[in-house]
């Protein structure tokens, strides 16, 4: 029997990664060709590698570790469930103190009377609980045509069916069969790229009132929900304009169609308040919640149901569930996560000092002759790169070309920077220190020097022309 442990060799490992493990989001085939980065341990805001080598990891895992790496409070948390409570479910009229506990901070935490909450082990899973909440709600309220669910395009809501559809990522929907039927999308709130002549302020009303013009094209009494993340995360963090989520406020009160605030990735401090709904101004009836919940050290999330959403749902038996709902391991985690963000003061922190620090120092990437914007809110960031600063251009080059070039730059300069197209985008652990944000933009000044001189090498800086 082969023994497989963090000594074994670096060539090995990859071979044995390639020969069996199929990774997200990946061709597969190419990777195996190149080998895998075989991440073996972390501590705050650093990797270490098999090979030896101390990343800064300027994504926190997948948007996710909030508190930083190596929370021996966190380990010891799940160690003391696992040997009072490993396991139980929630079904059959039966909890446990973890899911109550939790149940019970989120409620007090949430804003608005966003104050009861539906268990799943991921955001893909508690997005595909929402499109079963908001029409079985429809439902009971005597509404039954409210089937349908308006979204963006370039939204990312997970990769299931159900979230998959929600989300507008086309590249997704090329693939097995979505979006489902019942599910609309509208374009995305991003001035850079999209806004051509109007002012950000005029784009964001118009980019708003598409809801609107869905809304009537589908018929009033037919759309259930409106879901968005208030600022989009793995579509290239898109900061909409200060018009946009005002208006779109506007609208789904006006037609009493559910708002469902998807807070995957802002929730939890990542915008420099408890929840991105907050910062954005934004009431919604459900929020989605993950990552940031357990800071990535137990899957877990969920859906908070304001107060009325939840009386209706209770008022019939809601059939649908996971196994894994309120997991109690995942459930005392997170308590405990929670525990450290609100006792360490991180999010205050965050809003107060090294969010404003942060976001003088990236806003300076936009003094280098590949970047055309550099929009940040809290820990979340994109910068967008461009052949032609003025007129905001794409590059003549397959889109993304530009920006997976960058990435490697940064994979060889020991950063994680990732890329969405040809946007760089960050979103560090909320724990990072000033000292190690310098080193994050001091990399990042390197990366985009080196991939500048490679693009311009091979005559890649060329300008999308219009037909």
């Amino acid at each position: 029997m082969t023994v497989i442990s963090t000594n074994t060799p670096t060539s090995e490992l990859q071979r044995l990664d390639a020969a069996h493990h199929m990774h997200p989001f990946t061709h597969g085939a190419d990777l195996g060709k190149k080998g895998a980065r075989v991440i073996t341990r972390a501590e705050g805001c650093w990797l270490t590698d098999s090979d030896g080598n101390r990343i800064l990891d300027g994504m926190a895992g997948l948007w996710c570790v909030n508190v930083g790496y190596g929370r021996r409070e966190l380990a010891d948390a799940a160690a003391r469930q696992m040997q009072e409570l490993p396991f139980y479910n929630t079904f059959f009229q039966t909890t446990h103190v973890p899911a109550i506990a939790l149940s019970a901070k989120l409620a007090e935490l949430a804003p608005g009377d966003l104050n009861h909450v539906f268990y799943a082990s991921s955001g893909s899973e508690a997005n595909d609980t929402n499109l079963r909440l908001v029409r079985t709600y429809w439902t009971e309220k005597g509404q039954p045509r409210r089937q349908n669910v308006i979204s963006r395009w370039n939204a990312y809501h997970g990769s299931s069916v159900g979230s998959g559809s929600l989300g507008g990522m086309k590249g997704m929907h090329a693939q097995g069969g979505m979006p489902i039927p019942g599910i609309h999308h509208i374009d995305q709130p991003d001035w850079w790229s999209e806004g051509g002549d109007m002012t950000p302020e005029e784009f964001g009303l118009e980019r708003a009132r598409q809801l609107e013009a869905k809304i009537e094209e589908l018929g009033p009494d037919t759309v259930a929900a409106f879901i968005a993340e208030p600022v989009q995360g793995a579509g290239g963090v898109i900061v909409p304009p200060e018009t946009y989520w005002p208006e779109i406020q506007r609208i789904v009160k006006k037609y009493g169609i559910l708002l469902i605030a998807d807070e995957v990735i802002c929730g939890f401090g990542r915008t420099g308040n408890w929840f991105g709904s907050q910062t954005m101004g934004i009431t919604p009836d459900i929020m989605t919640i993950a990552k940031g919940l357990s800071s990535g050290y137990q899957p877990i999330g969920g859906s908070i149901l304001s107060a009325e959403v939840a009386e209706v749902i209770s008022g019939t038996e809601f059939n649908h569930g996971y196994t894994y709902s309120g997991h109690p391991v995942a459930c005392a985690v997170a308590l405990e996560n929670i525990r450290v963000l609100q006792d360490e003061g991180v999010i205050d922190r965050v809003r107060d000092e090294t969010g404003p620090y942060l976001t003088e120092k990236f806003q300076s990437l936009t003094d280098h002759p590949l970047v055309g914007e550099a929009r940040i809110v809290g820990m979340m960031g994109s910068i967008a790169l461009t052949p032609d600063k003025a007129s905001r251009a794409a590059f003549a080059a397959e889109a993304g070309t530009a920006g997976y070039i960058c990435r490697e730059r940064c994979f060889a300069n020991n950063l994680i920077m990732r890329h969405v197209g040809d946007r760089m985008i960050i979103s560090p652990p909320l724990v990072i220190s000033k000292d190690e944000i310098d080193t994050l933009i001091s990399r990042a000044w390197q990366c985009l020097d080196e991939a500048h001189a490679q693009l311009e090498e091979q005559g890649l800086m060329e300008p999308r022309r219009s037909v």
